[in-house]
């Protein structure tokens, strides 16, 4: 494919970095792909040089190792369609896990449960994430995230709001909290609209290196975001969004990880002082991990009542194993690379961290 240089009027409505040139193919059948050369500006800046070029009302962001379902667009924009007593200024969908799928030519062709063990956790995580928590959420008119990895926004509303944020590496979350807060501000109806369709296949992290990177740059995010837009803790003025989502994010996605880890020291501390009472403790463990347990067995079971994208039994009783595992392996480490995103925010580390994925290629047959 081969491209041509075209005249074409950038409206700078968002400052960005410098754009060198825009081009377009020859190829009548990419007559629609726009290639922009611009200054390396980071993410952030980037997305905000394709919503000053985008000619349409909607825009949609999307990771570049996503795999999208093929109805995935229209599913999406549905809700900004059906929209008639407030304004849809956001939606997003499912997230699923593409690890050990069977991708050919951009398509997802086979879905399979990861056989490693951190993205068959992981893919446990997003069920109970996506199923269950960003449902409820929805329903509340109170999310606060629309994942990076695939979203469309109001392009209005986005630009009104300066477009996504260069100063934080949460820029998807801190978009759609300042887009939420922009439309409170204004006494406008609004929605921010969850699709609990699996739109969209993502590679997770394989390892505990690149996971521990993404969840220290997603706790980072977290508290940026807070930082920005504390002005509505516990404010009525805000509606569900400052009374109820701001301050479920704060105490359980920010101080959260901190107090687990503070109590487990305190726990070890007083262990070795004999201050334990060891029946009560074993009790009260027995009883959480139980009540973690069973929650993500609802999760799968919600999955195989609805969309059942893992039919084999194995892969069933393999999840199940996973949320077994879970409070023991994965759990600790999440809570610990949180702990690290604390203390990397405080040294005003900004850093994105290197994710390097494995990709969606088969693996060549040995010679």
């Amino acid at each position: 494919m081969t491209f041509i240089s075209s005249i074409f009027f950038v409206n700078e409505q968002i400052s960005t970095k410098k754009v060198r040139g825009v081009y377009k193919s020859h190829n009548p059948v990419y007559r629609k792909l726009v290639v922009i050369d611009k200054e390396n500006g980071g993410k952030a800046d980037a997305l905000n040089v394709g919503i000053n070029i985008a000619k349409n009302d909607y825009i949609v962001c999307i990771d570049v190792d996503c795999i999208l379902e093929q109805d995935a667009l229209l599913k999406l924009a549905k809700p900004f369609l059906e929209s008639t007593n407030h304004r849809m200024i956001a939606t997003g969908g499912v997230i699923r896990i593409a690890n050990s799928c069977v991708v050919e030519n951009g398509r997802l062709v086979k879905i399979n449960l990861p056989k490693q063990f951190l993205p068959r956790i992981q893919t446990l995580e997003y069920i109970r994430a996506f199923l269950l928590g960003r449902m409820a959420w929805s329903r509340l008119n109170g999310l606060l995230l629309i994942s990076g990895a695939f979203g469309a926004f109001d392009k209005e509303i986005v630009i009104n709001c300066g477009g996504y944020n260069h100063q934080t590496v949460g820029e998807d979350m801190e978009l759609v909290v300042r887009m939420r807060r922009y439309m409170e501000e204004l006494g406008e109806p609004y929605k921010v609209s969850f699709i609990p369709d699996p739109l969209c296949w993502t590679e997770a992290p394989a390892s505990f290196k690149i996971l521990g990177r993404q969840r220290n740059r997603w706790t980072r995010g977290t508290i940026e975001t807070l930082k920005f837009h504390r002005v509505m803790f516990f404010n009525p003025k805000y509606g569900v969004l400052g009374m109820l989502s701001y301050p479920y994010w704060f105490f359980f996605e920010f101080l959260a990880p901190i107090i687990e880890f503070i109590g487990l020291l305190s726990f070890l501390l007083f262990a070795l002082l004999g201050l334990i009472d060891w029946i009560f403790f074993l009790q009260l463990l027995c009883l959480i991990f139980c009540f973690g347990f069973l929650y993500s067995v609802f999760a799968i079971m919600m999955e195989v009542l609805s969309y059942n994208q893992y039919k084999k039994t194995k892969d069933i009783f393999n999840l199940v194993f996973a949320a077994f595992l879970e409070p023991f392996i994965f759990h600790p480490f999440v809570v610990w690379s949180a702990i690290m995103g604390n203390i990397d925010l405080l040294r005003k580390k900004n850093a994105w961290g290197e994710m390097t994925r494995q990709g969606f290629n088969k693996p060549k047959k040995p010679e």
